[in-house]
């Protein structure tokens, strides 16, 4: 890796990036929450002019951690970006997004009360996938016009379940507080089948696949866990590999 540019992220104490095409969003988690957005251009970003959306969440809610916002997530087609609240409002905020890159001036609000939603991911339908920490659960949804139709939800069984990754057909849901991945597919209609869970290290974060394999951030103590995705779903343990200066990381991306 090479670092090609250093610029500001529009607010204070960026959470989370969301690219499509040729334009790049990202989540500041400070002062409310707010989204500010980029063109791309041969390899640098720009500031779109009148792109910065506020959120408009308590900046004084506590405990920080769980009160400020989750993530960002362009849709597939780049239709729609969408924003997860956590505890600060429980629920998932949908801006259009116009030609020119800038988002629709409010998002269309869709309430979960007390899901604690966290995370976003997409199966190859569309479906919009959440994580949530409030029930410990994966949840699916459509989404039409912005707003979001809950088709099914499924508890993990486990404690502070917070991402969701894919893994092909695949997806895997990581529970920070028991340290596992819980697995999923996802049915035409929306449906969840469970898969079974599988023990990571401590501390689990964030995922990511490439090439039939997963690996998982143990946020703790700054390891990756590296599995075979198998038939089924099923995951084999390879390894593990601790990253210097990896402790307390959340992020995590294969290529």
């Amino acid at each position: 890796l090479e670092l090609r540019q250093v610029i500001w992220s529009g607010g204070a104490f960026p959470v989370s990036v969301t690219v499509h095409g040729n334009h790049a969003y990202v989540l500041d988690a400070l002062g409310g929450g707010s989204l500010y957005g980029y063109r791309i251009a041969d390899g640098h970003l720009t500031p779109i002019p009148g792109s910065s959306r506020r959120l408009g969440l308590d900046p004084n809610a506590t405990p920080q951690f769980t009160n400020t916002p989750g993530q960002v997530a362009f849709t597939p087609d780049g239709s729609r970006i969408l924003v997860t609240t956590k505890a600060n409002g429980n629920d998932v905020d949908v801006f259009a997004v116009r030609h020119d890159g800038r988002l629709s001036r409010s998002p269309v609000v869709n309430s979960e009360p007390n899901a604690v939603p966290f995370a976003i991911s997409f199966d190859r339908a569309g479906h919009v996938l959440i994580a949530e920490a409030g029930p410990n659960a994966l949840a699916t949804f459509d989404l039409s016009g912005g707003v979001l139709t809950q088709l099914a939800i499924a508890d993990t069984g486990q404690m502070a379940t917070c991402w969701v990754a894919p893994a092909g057909r695949y997806f895997y849901a990581s529970n920070a507080g028991s340290g596992s991945v819980s697995g999923y597919t996802v049915g035409g209609a929306g449906q969840l089948t469970a898969l079974g869970n599988t023990k990571t290290d401590a501390g689990t974060v964030d995922a990511s696949a490439a090439g039939g394999f997963l690996y998982v951030q143990a946020g703790g103590p700054g390891i990756v866990d590296e599995f075979a995705v198998g038939a089924g779903g099923a995951l084999t343990s390879l390894g593990s590999v601790t990253v210097a200066g990896a402790a307390g990381g959340e992020g995590i991306i294969a290529l």
